[in-house]
């Protein structure tokens, strides 16, 4: 009995916080949008690929971009961009993208020469590309963070 009262009350709470939404607007379940793609570069696309979303993106979402970087007892493990790797003789590879409203841009930057580089580096390399929602509140007021004072915080000793 206990168990189905907690799963109940569970559920009441999240039906109840999609309901209402934040500061009275219209909830709803907000999610990121994501794609994978598999990138070969090579020096006929100058080592950068660039992919439209095919979704909107809004003024202030932000992208961010993780690459595949191996399995591990059959789990993907990703990394963040950038990913850096510095080979034996000291010579960089570094994976980096940029992006805009419209495409991401995915590009091979560093000191290695990319055209003799092992293809593990540089084809069929998978990214997984998310698309976060962000608001702009640089125009709403609130107090703890407009009215913020360092000199009010108490040192830690």
């Amino acid at each position: 009995m206990k168990k189905l009262v907690s799963l109940l009350s569970i559920v009441l709470f999240m039906s109840c916080v999609v309901e209402e939404g934040i500061d009275g607007r219209d909830g709803g379940l907000i999610v990121s949008s994501a794609f994978e793609i598999v990138v070969d570069f090579n020096a006929q696309n100058n080592y950068e690929i660039i992919e439209p979303y095919g979704f909107n993106v809004y003024d202030y979402d932000v992208t961010l971009v993780y690459i595949l970087w191996e399995t591990d007892n059959g789990q993907d493990v990703w990394r963040l961009l950038p990913q850096n790797t510095v080979f034996i003789g000291g010579a960089t590879l570094n994976y980096n993208f940029d992006f805009t409203q419209t495409d991401v841009k995915l590009f091979l930057e560093g000191t290695a020469d990319f055209d003799n580089l092992n293809t593990v580096w540089t084809q069929d390399v998978v990214f997984r590309i998310v698309v976060v929602p962000a608001d702009n509140v640089s125009n709403l007021y609130n107090p703890e963070i407009t009215d913020f004072n360092l000199s009010n915080l108490q040192q830690r000793h």
